[in-house]
């Protein structure tokens, strides 16, 4: 007869158990994050962060040719105002504006070159 009672007695400790489990388990299942959102805000950060190393790619290959364009007109502009003077003086005059422009030209593109530093992707949200 013990035996009999111990038998029922586990059996029932077990079903107890076995209900506790499986309520701490769905309590843990209505508490979990929604993985699906939290998902689609990871890929929405990087889609940002590749917009943004573009951006940076764009900016800085524009600035580097923006320096280039302006230190050779300037330094045409140079070259120009040391002939000022001498034997080729309408030379020098030609090279002085032709180097002004495209120092004024390389500047603008050095300038304009920010402007992708500043732009934002829209996002839908």
């Amino acid at each position: 007869m013990d035996r009999q009672i111990n038998t029922i007695m586990h059996k029932k400790l077990i079903a107890v158990l076995a209900i506790i489990f499986s309520c701490a388990i769905s309590e843990t299942l209505a508490q979990s994050p929604n993985y699906d959102s939290l998902k689609q805000e990871i890929l929405s950060i990087r889609t940002d962060v590749d917009h943004i190393v573009l951006n940076l790619e764009t900016a800085k290959s524009k600035f580097q040719r923006g320096i280039f364009v302006a230190t050779l007109g300037y330094s045409i502009t140079i070259a120009g105002g040391l002939m000022l003077g001498r034997e080729n003086d309408e030379l020098g005059q030609a090279l002085l504006v032709a180097g002004g422009a495209t120092g004024g030209i390389g500047t603008y593109m050095l300038v304009d070159a920010f402007k992708y530093l500043g732009r934002v992707r829209n996002r839908k949200r």
